[in-house]
Parts: C-alpha cells; sequence; structure tokens
C-alpha cells in the first residue's frame, strides 16, 4: 500500500477513506491471518525485536464534567471511581521512579478533565516535569485535555518530551461518544502540539460501536495528523458508564484491529493498552505478531492490568528485547 505523509493543517480537509484502506479494516475482504502475517514483516523490517513499555500515573481523578461514554470519571455517569485532586511533585516523582525500575520507557501523567484548572496546576504540572526530567531517565509525557499553544511552549521548556490526547474514534462515529466537546477541538489540540515540537501520542478505542470503515477513517486522520504513537484501546465496559452493556470485542477481531494499524501507518509506534488482557485474553501474546511495538504495563486510569511481573514474563517467554538501554537525564537542564 503506499502511503504518503500528509503536512499538519489549521483544519483536516474532508475526503473519501480510499478503498484499500477500508478493506485492510475489514476482515471479510482481508483475512486476519494474512494480514497478521503482512504487519509481522512489516514491524520486523522496520523496528527489528525491540519492543518498550511505558506506565501512567492517573494524577487527578474523577469528577470531569465532559460526558465521554465510555468513561468512569465522567461526572455524568454512575460509577463509583476515587475522585482526588492533582497529585503532588513528591507523589508524581515516586510513581516515576517506580516505573524507571520496571523497565518501562515512558511515563506519562494524566489528569482528568477538559483541561488543567487555573495557574496553580498548570504550574504544578510544569514543576513535575522538571523533576522528573532531571532526577530519572524517563521520557515524560502527559496527557491533560485541551491546552493553549501558550502554555504548550511552557510544557516545552519544563522538558516534556511528547504530547499525548486521543482522538477516541473516528469524526462520522464521535458524536455517539462525546457531545460536551467536538472533534475539530481534539485536532486542534493535536495540531498544535506537533506545531510546539512534541512527539505526538494519539489513538483511541475500539469496539464502541465503529465500524470497519470508520476504523479506516480514524486511521487515515492519525496519519494525516502526523501522529508519531498510536495508542490503542479496547472497550472494557465499566458498571454505570452509558457502555457498561456492550459486549467486548472478541480477540480476534481486535488482532486484526492492531495488524490493519501497522500495515497502514508502518512506521509509526504502536502501544497497547487498556483493555488489552481482558480483549485478547489467551491471544495477548500474538500482539507482537499483529505489529505492536509496545504495551502499557502496571496500572491503568481505573482499572488494574495483569501486573508488572506478568508482562515481563510474557515479553521474557516471546524472546523480545525490552528492557532499555538506560541513559540519565539527573543534572540536565
Amino acid at each position: 500500500m503506499a502511503l504518503c505523509k500528509a503536512r499538519v493543517k489549521r483544519t483536516l480537509e474532508p475526503g473519501p477513506v480510499p478503498e484499500d484502506l477500508e478493506a485492510l479494516f475489514d476482515p471479510l475482504q482481508t483475512p486476519t491471518w494474512d494480514l497478521i502475517e503482512q504487519a509481522r514483516y512489516i514491524h520486523r523490517k522496520n523496528f527489528g525485536n525491540r519492543v518498550h513499555l511505558c506506565n501512567i500515573l492517573n494524577a487527578k481523578s474523577g469528577a470531569c464534567t465532559e460526558d465521554c461514554a465510555f468513561c468512569s470519571q465522567s461526572m455524568h455517569h454512575r460509577s463509583s471511581v476515587s475522585v482526588y485532586p492533582l497529585v503532588t511533585v513528591r507523589e508524581a516523582l515516586g510513581a516515576a521512579r517506580e516505573a524507571e525500575s520496571f523497565g518501562a520507557r515512558c511515563f506519562s501523567l494524566v489528569t482528568s478533565g477538559r483541561s488543567l484548572e487555573g495557574k496553580r496546576e498548570r504550574q504544578r504540572v510544569l514543576k513535575i516535569i522538571e523533576t522528573i526530567r532531571t532526577r530519572t531517565g524517563l521520557e515524560v509525557a502527559c496527557s491533560i485535555g485541551l491546552e493553549t499553544p501558550d502554555f504548550l511552549r511552557d510544557l516545552r521548556a519544563a522538558g516534556l518530551n511528547t504530547f499525548h490526547h486521543n482522538l477516541e474514534t473516528a469524526s462520522s462515529h464521535y458524536d455517539m461518544i462525546c457531545t460536551t466537546h467536538g472533534y475539530a477541538e481534539r485536532i486542534r489540540t493535536v495540531q498544535a502540539a506537533k506545531e510546539s515540537g512534541f512527539t505526538i501520542c494519539s489513538g483511541g478505542i475500539f469496539g464502541m460501536g465503529e465500524s470497519p470503515a470508520q476504523r479506516a477513517e480514524f486511521a487515515l486522520t492519525l496519519r494525516q495528523l502526523g501522529a508519531d504513537r498510536i495508542p490503542v484501546n479496547f472497550l472494557n465496559p465499566l458498571p454505570g458508564t452509558a457502555m457498561e452493556g456492550r459486549r467486548r470485542l472478541a480477540p480476534l477481531e481486535a488482532l486484526h484491529i492492531v495488524a490493519a494499524l501497522r500495515v497502514a501507518l508502518p512506521e509509526q509506534e504502536i502501544l497497547v493498552c487498556g483493555g488489552r488482557e481482558v480483549t485478547l485474553r489467551s491471544l495477548q501474546p500474538l500482539l507482537f505478531n499483529a505489529g505492536a511495538n509496545g504495551i502499557m504495563t502496571g496500572k491503568y486510569l481505573t482499572t488494574s492490568g495483569q501486573g508488572v511481573e506478568a508482562d515481563h514474563h510474557m515479553l521474557d517467554d516471546l524472546g523480545l528485547d525490552f528492557r532499555p538501554a538506560r541513559r540519565s537525564n539527573k543534572g540536565e537542564r
């Protein structure tokens, strides 16, 4: 498949999804095992045998005013999640050091809400980033909602490596997922972060009722935006949310999505995150044959994964190289 890298624009021009891209995401047109074989070849050619681990900290939890249908932290839902304010610098540094100890390459702060609230929160986030950058060897990322170009520049100056902002799904499906802010706002945030020089981590959640054609549409948008890393989540329907009754994807369908993304986006890093254990079950190790570059390990936002030790055993059993050559940022300015 011929791929082109589109220049980031202020607005994305709507247009038809190429027929071959739609066919890629449709198991009736592209057999899953043939696709996995193709994805494995592309991954080995472009990335070799290395994978990596990332870890996140739920740095501010619950009480979110937005109505994202999948999220247990929304005030619009009846879920029972912990609600707490932004963590301290000391707490964040402790979590980062723990992540570094089990071999994570990247550590991300994630906050609930549309954006950070006020100067105090923003100044603390900047201090957290600066502290982690100077006292660990980790790459630092953050997922803090919709932000302004001015604050993005402040984040860059503090040493932030990666800006994470999920689009969640295709534009044509987005109104079924969220009504309190629009898709265009998400696009503008990603574009502003790209223009500020960050590594862009942007993906979404699969299994929220989208069609194969909408998955292809989503992949095309990520390609047009120039996303560097694609976090792939699978819906884990949580009690109290608008999607609590939705069935999880079948394991082979989830693998098909990962493989289709690898073929559609051959040079981007694909990270498989929330929902992987409960969705893929015994097929989880095949993620790497399907083209995944890495996984999120440890706790997710409001659910727990299978644990760092189990992830290490899985990767060791597969013979994958996941322990990074540790570099130090200590004392860097």
